[in-house]
C-alpha cells in the first residue's frame, strides 16, 4: 500500500475519519518526509493527529515532549482506547512503574512516549533514547520554549539539546499560539533545520466571542451567563485563588455542580476536582490559570473570565479550551478598570528588564482588546499577525461588537456622541505641538500642576483645564477609541500624532462616536441574556425533539461504559459524534462505520453495544 493509501486507511481504521482538517495532511506529508515542522494551529484543529497518525505509519517510537501530566495522561488514555501501545514517564510513578516503561521502550513495544521536559535532563533517559530507534521528536505547546511568550519554562529552553544529540532526526514542534517573535525564537532557539511552517487561522467559526464590564462582584452576570448554558461544560477562570474558591462556593449554593481548582490545593483536591470534571460528575470548574492548559476534555461549551487576563496570549490559550470538537460554543470576559490595576501592580514589582517593559505591553493590548469596539475576532488575528486576517474583515455575529454592528434592534450598547470631546484631546494634542504621550495630554485636559508642564509652561494653552467636565479614567477611553477610528498614531517615543482622520474631526468634518456602557463603565448585568439576541442555548437545541431524546439515551449508555472502563466520557465517543449518532440511529455495521469518530478500533470496543441501542431507538421511532 503506497504512503498516501496508508495515511487515509489509518485515518478512516483508527481515527474514525474520511478526510483530514486544513493543514493536517501538508505537516504529516512534512513529518513522514523526516523535516522539521513548526504547526500554529487552533485548539481544536487537530494538531495531535499531525503527529500520531504519521507514527502509526513510521518504524520506531515517537518521543512526545509535553508540559502537563493531567495532559499526557489525557493522551495516552485515549490512545490506548484505540489500541495504539503509547506510554508516559512522570513524577507521578515510583521506580518500577518508570522502569517497566523503559524496558518496554527498549524492547520495542511502544509507539508514543509521552515525558516532561524535565527528563531530558537525566542522562540515563538521553542514554536510553541513543539505544532505540526513533523517528521522531514532538515539542506540544512549543510557546513554553520563548522567553517572550506567556508559559515560558526553562526546561523548555534546554531541549535544543534533542538537535545536538539526534541531528539526523526530525522534530516537529506545535503551539495554539505564537506571534512572530514567539514563532522565530521557538526555530531559533530548538535549532530547527529549515523547519516547514504551517499556520492555521486564528479566527474560529465555532466560537462566539463575548465582552463587558463587570458588575461589581459580576455574580448576576455569572448567573445570566451559567443560565445560557443549562447541563453544559464550563470553565470559569478568576484572578485569585480566594476568588476561585468562593465563586465556587457561590454556584454551590446555587445548586450548580462546580469546584474550585487552583494551586494551593492539595494535589489530592485538585485531582479530584480535574477527574469529576473530564468525568462528567460535575459541570463547571472554577480555576486560577493554573487549570486548562492541558486539559483535553472536548466538550466544554463556554468558558468566562471574571477578571482581565495577563495577556492576550493567555487568554487565547484559555478561550482555547471551548469547542474542541468543532461544536458551538461561547466564550465570555467580565472586566473592569481596576483589573487593569491589579496586573500592573504584580509588573511594578519586577526587576526593571526588557520582560517588564514587554509585561506593561502585554497587558496593555489585552485592556486595549477588552474596551474596544471593533471585531474582537480580527483583533485576535491582528494580534498574532495572522496571514489570514485579511480575509476576515467581520466576523458578522460571532462577537458582540459586530453582533450588536449588524443587529438593528439591538439595544445593548448605545451609542454616544463624543466629538466635542475628540476635538478637545485633539487640539490639546496640536497645541502641544505633537511631542508627548497620551499621559501628559490628559494632564493638560484636567489642568494638572505636575512639573513637567509647568516647566513647559503649557497652563498657558488655551486648552488648558478644559476637560475638568470628564475622569482622568474617561479621557483615557477617549483617547483609545480616537487611536481605534485611525484619528492619530503614535511616534518613535510614543508621542501622539494626528492623521488625516483626526485633521477632519477638528474640522468638524466628522464625528464621533463612543458605546455608553464603555465611557460610563456602566454595568450590562442583562448584556449575555438578552431577548434580542438569538439564544443558541444548547448545542443539542440544534437537532428535533425526538433526535434529543435518542441522544440522551446515547448518552446515557456512553455515562455507563465510562464508568466501567474508568475513563472520561469523551474517550469513548465525543459529544459530536453522538450527536450525528442520534441523528442517523444507524442499524448496520457499515452504516455506523460512516458516523464521524467511529473508526474500525472504536467499533471493536463499542460498535456492537451502540448498534444495538441504535436499532431500538430506530424501532421505537417507526
Amino acid at each position: 500500500m503506497n504512503t498516501a493509501n496508508k495515511k487515509l486507511s489509518t485515518l478512516k481504521s483508527v481515527f474514525g475519519h474520511d478526510s483530514f482538517r486544513p493543514l493536517q495532511e501538508e505537516a504529516i506529508d512534512a513529518i513522514l518526509k523526516k523535516r522539521d515542522v513548526l504547526m500554529i494551529l487552533p485548539t481544536g484543529g487537530g494538531k495531535s493527529l499531525c503527529y500520531q497518525l504519521p507514527s502509526l505509519i513510521m518504524g520506531g517510537v515517537t518521543i512526545v515532549i509535553s508540559p502537563l501530566l493531567a495532559l499526557m495522561h489525557d493522551q495516552v488514555t485515549a490512545l490506548l482506547n484505540l489500541d495504539i501501545s503509547a506510554g508516559m514517564i512522570s513524577s507521578l510513578q515510583d521506580n518500577n512503574e518508570v522502569e517497566e516503561v523503559y524496558d518496554q521502550l527498549l524492547t520495542g513495544k511502544l509507539k508514543l512516549i509521552y515525558v516532561a521536559p524535565e527528563r531530558l535532563k537525566s542522562s540515563r533517559f538521553l542514554n536510553l533514547l541513543l539505544q532505540i530507534d526513533i523517528n521522531f521528536f514532538v515539542i506540544d505547546e512549543a510557546h513554553c520554549v520563548s522567553e517572550w511568550g506567556h508559559e515560558f519554562r526553562e526546561d523548555y529552553r534546554r531541549l535544543y539539546i534533542l538537535r545536538e544529540n539526534f541531528p539526523e532526526i526530525g522534530i516537529a514542534t506545535f503551539t495554539a499560539t505564537a506571534t512572530p517573535k514567539v514563532q522565530t525564537d521557538i526555530t531559533t532557539n530548538l535549532k530547527l533545520n529549515q523547519p516547514e511552517i504551517f499556520r492555521g487561522p486564528v479566527f474560529r467559526s465555532n466560537m462566539e466571542v463575548l465582552a463587558t464590564y463587570r458588575n461589581q462582584d459580576g455574580r448576576n452576570q455569572l448567573l445570566g451567563i451559567i443560565d445560557r448554558h443549562p447541563h453544559e461544560n464550563g470553565i470559569i477562570y478568576t484572578f485569585t485563588r480566594n476568588a476561585a474558591e468562593s465563586t465556587a462556593d457561590f454556584l454551590q449554593k446555587q445548586g450548580i455542580k462546580a469546584l474550585a481548582y487552583h494551586a494551593g490545593l492539595s494535589p489530592a483536591a485538585r485531582q479530584s476536582a480535574y477527574h469529576d470534571f473530564v468525568h462528567d460528575e460535575i459541570n463547571i470548574i472554577v480555576a486560577t490559570v493554573a487549570f486548562g492548559m492541558g486539559i483535553d476534555k472536548s466538550n466544554i461549551r463556554f468558558i468566562i473570565h471574571l477578571s482581565l487576563p495577563k495577556t492576550i496570549e493567555n487568554y487565547y490559550q484559555e478561550i482555547g479550551r471551548a469547542g474542541r470538537d468543532g461544536l458551538p460554543c461561547r466564550v465570555y470576559l467580565l472586566f473592569s478598570i481596576s483589573d487593569k490595576m491589579q496586573r500592573k501592580a504584580l509588573i511594578d514589582q519586577l526587576d526593571e528588564s526588557p520582560y517588564k517593559v514587554h509585561a506593561y505591553a502585554q497587558l496593555e493590548a489585552m485592556s486595549k482588546y477588552a474596551e474596544s469596539e471593533d471585531c474582537r475576532h480580527l483583533q485576535l488575528a491582528n494580534y498574532f499577525k495572522d496571514p489570514h486576517a485579511k480575509d476576515l474583515v467581520s466576523c458578522k455575529t460571532l462577537c458582540d461588537n459586530c453582533l450588536d454592528l449588524n443587529n438593528p434592534d439591538s439595544n445593548n450598547k448605545e451609542n454616544i456622541d463624543i466629538t466635542r470631546e475628540a476635538q478637545m484631546f485633539l487640539s490639546a494634542v496640536y497645541r502641544s505641538d505633537q511631542r508627548f504621550g497620551t499621559n501628559y495630554v490628559i494632564d493638560l485636559l484636567l489642568g494638572s500642576k505636575n512639573q513637567k508642564v509647568m516647566e513647559n509652561g503649557h497652563e498657558s494653552l488655551s486648552v488648558y483645564g478644559i476637560g475638568k467636565d470628564r475622569s482622568r479614567s474617561e479621557w483615557h477611553t477617549i483617547a483609545q477609541r480616537l487611536q481605534e477610528l485611525k484619528t492619530m498614531d503614535r511616534g518613535e517615543f510614543q508621542e501622539l500624532i494626528i492623521q488625516s482622520t483626526g485633521f477632519s474631526v477638528l474640522k468638524k468634518e466628522t464625528a464621533v462616536s463612543i458605546r455608553k456602557d464603555r465611557l460610563l463603565q456602566s454595568s450590562l448585568s442583562s448584556s449575555f441574556k438578552s431577548s434580542k439576541r438569538s439564544k443558541r442555548s444548547e448545542v443539542i437545541t440544534q437537532i428535533s425533539p425526538d433526535e434529543k431524546s435518542n441522544l440522551d439515551q446515547l448518552k446515557l449508555l456512553r455515562s455507563k461504559i465510562a464508568k466501567e472502563q474508568e475513563v472520561p466520557a469523551y474517550i469513548v465517543f465525543n459529544d459530536k459524534t453522538l450527536i450525528e449518532m442520534a441523528t442517523k440511529l444507524p442499524v448496520t455495521r457499515d452504516e455506523m462505520l460512516d458516523v464521524g469518530g467511529v473508526g474500525e478500533r472504536k467499533f471493536e470496543h463499542y460498535g456492537d453495544v451502540f448498534l444495538k441501542l441504535c436499532r431500538e431507538l430506530a424501532n421505537h421511532t417507526a
